[in-house]
């Protein structure tokens, strides 16, 4: 993530929580940076809520903000976590097909 796409998901939270912009802006680049450095550094394949559990821990322990508090603000912020996310997932090959039929549906062609 870009600082840009940082910014606008700190403004949305911002805007969604009752919480202020540097507490936000705090817990959303700590977490979505351990999750890029998770992306670069790491070849293993996680599933989607143990990662999001452990940027949650890893976040609650180094920004020393309360449990309920962090997870809300990762969870508005669902949408660019889900981003990274994706990008760091490697997609598996698709299987092939069925053969494409003519235009009459009969045979394969």
């Amino acid at each position: 993530m870009n600082d840009h796409e940082i910014n606008r998901a700190v403004q949305y939270v911002t805007a969604s929580t009752c919480y202020g912009r540097e507490t936000v802006a705090t817990i959303l680049k700590t977490g979505f940076g351990e999750l890029t450095d998770l992306a670069v550094q790491s070849k293993r394949l996680f599933e989607r809520d143990a990662l999001l559990e452990y940027v949650s821990q890893w976040t609650i322990r180094r920004t020393g903000q309360p449990e309920p508090l962090v997870r809300e603000v990762l969870s508005c912020a669902g949408r660019w976590l889900d981003e990274v996310y994706d990008e760091m997932s490697p997609t598996p090959p698709e299987p092939p097909g069925p053969a494409p039929q003519d235009d009459e549906g009969g045979e394969p062609v």
